[in-house]
């Protein structure tokens, strides 16, 4: 028998919704914190429906979000390092290692309302060996996945952090991947992201934005 696929602890850090997506321009702002809160839950979600998934660790500040995200079945941590992402994934690394001793950490951007799991399961099945590994946004330059075991586990997301991974020796993940490729930052990447088909809350909350219904 083949050996067992490794398991993965997803990291999912999440500003307060009613801090987030600020280039969701045209909208109130209880609209733009409604779709934040939303593509987070959505994300979540399918990441604790992926086969490679044992477990997902939500870093946020938000009491409400987390009550939220909670009731999923995701764990939550407070952001002991607000303001500094790649710093907040670091501690949320060491906490998962502290209850999830057999998992590998996956760090993902909360931001991905269509993702499916059978992507995030087929970049996870394509990660594991021995080095970290990535995937690179739709864009271009940006990351949507970073992955490492523990001991190699060091994020550089920000401006540039596709250079930036795969310098620091992380491998880009190759596939089309499309739901796991398409973070959402404007109302025109949420557009673009529909033939994929959005996660429940986020199409929604995008009906109840005029806009976009």
């Amino acid at each position: 028998m083949p050996a067992p696929a490794p398991g993965y602890v997803v990291l999912l850090p999440v500003k307060p919704p009613a801090r987030g997506k600020s280039r969701l321009v045209g909208i109130e702002p209880h609209e733009r914190a409604d779709l934040a809160r939303s593509f987070a839950l959505d994300t979540a979600e399918s990441c604790l429906a992926a086969t490679h998934v044992s477990a997902v660790l939500v870093i946020t500040d938000d009491a409400y979000f987390a009550a939220d995200v909670a009731r999923l079945g995701a764990a939550v941590i407070p952001d002991g390092v607000s303001g500094d992402l790649n710093e907040s994934l670091v501690q949320g690394a060491l906490e998962a290692r502290r209850r999830w001793p057999g998992l590998r950490p996956a760090a993902l951007c909360g931001d991905l309302p269509a993702l499916r799991s059978a992507d995030l399961d087929a970049a996870l099945a394509a990660s594991e060996g021995a080095g970290p590994a990535y995937v690179e946004d739709a864009v271009g330059g940006g990351t949507t996945l970073y992955t490492a075991p523990h001991d190699l586990f060091r994020p550089a997301f920000g401006p540039g952090s596709a250079a930036a991974h795969r310098a620091g020796g992380a491998r880009p993940l190759e596939g089309d991947l499309h739901s796991l490729r398409h973070d959402v930052d404007t109302l025109e990447d949420l557009e673009a992201v529909r033939r994929f088909g959005l996660g429940p809350r986020t199409a929604l909350a995008s009906v109840r934005v005029g806009s976009l219904g």
